[in-house]
């Protein structure tokens, strides 16, 4: 009764627990920065509002940021495409001009038994008659609307940063309660490696991000001054950040990166998809084998099926959110494991040797005294 009562708490309370994983997370990595403030003689609490007043401010600028350069950018794109096919003031439409300029270049270049001319402009004619700007209004509604979710999300974590404001706050005497039951064997104690094993991670995926945002953004820059892909050095600041923001995202971050460079390319001029795609080819395949291997791989020191293991677990328990916690609790895990694995010694396996055992012998049972009538008649 008491397991089946357990069995339904845990799946009633797996949201919740899995929200104070979080803050736990939230509080473990910030609290180096607390000990930092809290060396010129600044009280805890007010070193934890400082701490997390700095952080939300650079988290919501840089939210704001994104958000009103992406809707930006989509309602540009957006007009442009609608330009592209409409017809003002009764001239031919650039799309119209397009084809007719395919055309000339055929018959230029002895290729006149292509005839596409007609049937171009019978495609565009097709185009423009279903509202080509109702469809762009409808993406620039989804972007809008996209964006108000994502304040939104920004409104529900307000939960897990007051939990983790009260665990930061009361971190040092938790850590004292741990060592004193867990005293430190060797080296650091349970929570100082927790914390360094967080910090180690977080460099890993600060330097992943940025070596994968600057090469996307560099390349990006070189395809669009070589005119291989019109425009691209415009917007390549962009992309740069898109790509190493979305390098956060274990094994689908790095295919989102390559999501709006690939829908530019196919608006302003489709061929230059190839170079867009050939370029997040390369990137990509120097990233699995190069980059991840030498800067995650020292980050954790974990195998990699257990990060897989890890990944999938989380995705599992709580989608994205799980998958992005996986690896910092992995490496929590890690440095717990190192902890006790440091203060248990277990005896090893040896073969041919005979293990004594004490046997026990039965007590004898006492002598009884013989009766006083037998003594005097001995």
């Amino acid at each position: 009764m008491a397991v089946f009562f357990a069995w339904t708490f845990g799946q009633a309370a797996a949201h919740t627990v899995f929200l104070f994983l979080i803050a736990a997370l939230i509080a473990l990595l910030l609290d180096p920065l607390v000990r930092a403030l809290g060396a010129f003689k600044i009280r805890r609490g007010f070193a934890v509002a400082v701490v997390y007043l700095t952080f939300a401010a650079v988290f919501v600028a840089v939210v704001v940021a994104l958000a009103t350069v992406v809707v930006g950018q989509t309602k540009t794109t957006a007009q442009r495409v609608n330009a592209y096919f409409s017809v003002t003031n009764g001239q031919t439409s650039s799309a119209d001009r397009d084809v007719d300029r395919l055309q000339h270049w055929l018959d230029t270049h002895h290729l006149q038994n292509i005839k596409i001319a007609a049937s171009g402009h019978r495609l565009v004619k097709r185009i423009r008659q279903r509202d080509i700007g109702r469809y762009t209004h409808r993406i620039i509604n989804f972007v809008e609307g996209a964006a108000i979710s994502i304040g939104k999300a920004l409104f529900d974590a307000v939960l897990v940063l007051v939990v983790s404001i009260y665990m930061l706050i009361d971190m040092q005497r938790l850590a004292r309660g741990i060592d004193r039951r867990f005293p430190p064997h060797r080296g650091r104690p349970l929570l100082s490696r927790m914390e360094h094993a967080l910090v180690s991670y977080v460099r890993g995926q600060i330097a992943l991000s940025l070596i994968i945002g600057t090469s996307a953004g560099l390349g990006l820059w070189i395809l669009g001054t070589t005119h291989l892909v019109p425009h691209a050095d415009r917007y390549a600041l962009v992309f740069g950040g898109w790509v190493a923001l979305t390098e956060v995202l274990p094994y689908i971050g790095p295919w989102l990166g390559s999501v709006p460079p690939v829908i530019y390319a196919l608006v302003v001029h489709p061929f230059s998809v190839l170079w867009v795609v050939l370029l997040f080819l390369g990137i990509h395949q120097i990233e699995g084998h190069v980059v991840v291997p030498k800067v995650m791989g020292t980050a954790l020191r974990l195998n990699p099926l257990l990060v897989i293991f890890g990944l999938l677990a989380g995705a599992n328990v709580d989608g994205l959110a799980g998958a992005l916690v996986a690896l910092p609790l992995l490496s929590v895990g890690r440095a717990t494991w190192e902890f006790f694995a440091e203060r248990i010694a277990l005896e090893p396996w040896t073969s041919g040797v005979t293990i004594p055992l004490e046997v026990e012998t039965a007590a004898e049972p006492p002598r009884s005294e013989p009766h006083s009538s037998e003594r005097v008649a001995r």
